[in-house]
């Protein structure tokens, strides 16, 4: 028997087991699955080259399914291939079963979670950039897309960026099957639309019927084979029915995301008349070079003086080159802003591991998690205001489990003259929210190298929020900066009260801490470069020992350091201190940095004034409390 002659049986089995398995469930989306069978199964048999007993295999290709609400069909797939077993496929959405509403990487072979719409083919991008210009391996990305999410401008930014970096190791397979969740598309079944889209960005573009199994077997062989089109990723359009082999449900609106009943199901598993079972087995890819990745040299961080002006965003260029010294395993990407943020300096170092993705916001956090995915330590970096372009990125990012090391420069007012849409006052509250989350704020060029090393070893989503501003270094090389923790650099016993402070703030709260003195008052002053997780512990001992907190910060009040203070403080059940928030209330305008600390009352005079407040408020009651 020919892998050609088993299309015809497979496609059915996987029509047969997405009704069945949803039907069961009692939700999912047995007509999407339907639609996208055909093409699945000519892949599957002729075309993947997938090890499934070494699902990890670094050749192996990869299949994404952008179009994530189709997870039926990759399950019954899976199962095709024989990496899950029936009893399996139907706990569906279940609670403790791996297969969930939509894929998510706890199942062998899937990369990256989907489901939010528009994120697959940027995912993959970044996988088939890692096997392209990283890791020189000759695997394959096919990445299943849903008609409806071509509207996303992700798509977009995806197919740009594809055709720039000359994937032709990327092939996207569009299922036009012209109908969404309340009705028709945008484009409907005008798939030469589609095709002059594609053809516009650069792409090999093949139009077939979706459901022509020597026509999909043919484009699938010009995309694989590059088609004659070196350097052309290939854009697959496939005109489809949705619901295909169920005639009651084939190309009828109302169906989207709804489960067959029993007497339904039973009907349509007879028309679709698939054998009980089919095993296919792809072909096996070369194996991967014995080859690996040079051990790691010393790191030498670079060196910065006490009481030197630094910006943090140079030392994060700094410590990044100085990784990437170390580490053949570290790449870094940017959002064109590279001279700001300084990833240049790792650019200069190191072109072949910097990757350009322009004002792409969403393609770079999303070109960032394919290339982690394959285990290559990715650095992205832009302005921290324009990570809210691809919160949904980061947020899927969260669900993925995935290891993405980030970097937002120009935060909070302190930028100056630039204005509001230059300025994060966000950021802080965006990240903290993920699961999983590291957020650091350094406040200087020590502790920003130190946070950045330790970011290449950390899993999940880790966040440095660096300052535009030159500030002075505080602390000597060689100072340590565990996950969260913080600093002291002020302390007694007789303190009265504690400012809390991270990146620019930190300045200015030493400042006031110094014109305080002067009144003699003395107060502690923490450094909490570890916004998430941060020291409770070390919170709670200064509440105990100070009665009285001020948290200064250069964002917004709502989700940032001083709730996250609040927070902390609250779920141990100790006494509540007295509490004061800084933060950045108003709408700013154009000033220069050192009027906008002044403006939105975080400046040091600010602090000081603060701190003079809240002393002086039932001084003496308190300070009994406190004591007793």
């Amino acid at each position: 028997m020919t892998t050609a002659d088993l299309w015809r049986p497979l496609a059915q089995r996987l029509r047969a087991d997405s009704i069945r398995c949803t039907t069961a469930a009692g939700s999912g989306h047995p007509s999407s699955s339907l639609s996208a069978a055909d093409l699945m199964a000519v892949l599957a048999a002729s075309h993947l080259r997938f090890a499934v007993d070494d699902p990890r295999l670094a050749t192996n290709d990869h299949l994404v399914f952008s179009k994530g609400h189709a997870s039926p069909l990759l399950y019954s797939l899976l199962k095709a291939i024989g990496l899950i077993g029936d009893t399996e496929l139907m706990s569906l959405r279940t609670r403790g079963s791996r297969l969930e509403g939509h894929p998510t990487p706890s199942i062998p072979a899937v990369d990256a979670a989907t489901g939010s719409l528009g994120q697959g083919l940027a995912i993959a991008v970044g996988m088939a950039l890692s096997g392209k210009r990283i890791e020189h391996l000759p695997y394959r990305c096919w990445v299943l897309l849903g008609d409806s999410e071509m509207s996303e401008g992700s798509i977009w930014e995806a197919f740009a960026t594809a055709s720039h970096y000359l994937l032709d190791n990327l092939i996207a397979i569009i299922d036009v099957n012209r109908l969404g969740q309340r009705g028709e598309t945008a484009l409907g079944w005008h798939t030469e639309i589609y095709e002059e889209r594609a053809r516009a960005f650069g792409w090999n573009v093949i139009l077939v019927d979706g459901h022509d199994h020597a026509a999909i077997d043919r484009a699938y062989r010009d995309a694989a084979e590059a088609g004659g089109h070196p350097g052309q990723p290939t854009c697959i359009v496939a005109r489809t029915i949705k619901g295909k082999g169920v005639s009651f449900i084939a190309d009828q609106d109302g169906w989207h995301g709804k489960a067959l009943s029993i007497e339904e199901s039973q009907r349509a598993l007879a028309e679709i008349g698939a054998p009980e079972s089919i095993t296919v087995l792809p072909a096996r890819p070369e194996a991967p070079p014995s080859v690996g990745q040079p051990p790691p040299s010393p790191l030498e961080l670079p060196k910065f003086a006490i009481g030197s002006a630094v910006a943090t965003r140079h030392a994060y260029g700094e410590a990044l080159r100085a990784l990437g010294a170390s580490r053949a395993d570290v790449v870094a990407l940017d959002g064109e802003v590279s001279n700001s943020t300084y990833a240049d300096i790792f650019k200069k170092a190191f072109p072949d591991r910097f990757f350009e993705m322009y004002i792409a916001e969403q393609q770079l956090v999303s070109a960032t998690q394919g290339i982690s995915a394959r285990g290559i330590v990715a650095f992205s970096s832009t302005f921290a205001a324009f990570l809210s372009r691809a919160h949904d990125q980061l947020r899927m990012a969260a669900v993925s489990r995935a290891d993405l090391r980030l970097c937002g420069s120009h935060a909070g007012v302190s930028i100056g003259e630039d204005g509001p849409s230059q300025m994060a006052l966000e950021d802080i509250a965006m990240l903290r929210a993920l699961h999983g989350s590291t957020v650091l704020y350094p406040c200087d060029a020590v502790s920003t190298a130190q946070l950045v090393v330790a970011m290449a070893d950390l899993h999940g989503i880790s966040y440095v929020r660096t300052t535009r501003e030159k500030t002075p270094v505080l602390y000597p090389a060689g100072e340590r900066f565990p996950i969260g923790g913080c600093k002291r650099l002020r302390s007694s016993a007789s303190d009265r009260a504690t400012i809390i402070a991270a990146g620019i703030t930190v300045h200015e709260a030493l400042k006031a801490a110094d014109a305080l003195a002067r009144d003699g008052v003395a107060v502690r002053v923490i450094d909490l470069y570890s916004v998430k997780p941060l020291d409770a512990r070390a919170l709670r001992e200064a509440a105990d020992e100070t009665g009285r907190l001020i948290v200064v910060e250069d964002h917004r009040p709502e989700g940032g350091i001083g709730e996250a203070v609040a927070a902390a403080l609250t779920i141990d059940g100790g006494r509540m201190p007295l509490f004061r928030s800084l933060a950045v209330r108003a709408m700013p305008g154009s000033a220069s940095p050192a009027e906008q600390l002044e403006i939105h009352g975080i400046s040091a005079r600010a602090i000081e004034q603060a701190a003079h407040d809240l002393i002086g408020r039932d001084v003496l009651a308190h300070d009994l409390a406190v004591r007793q």
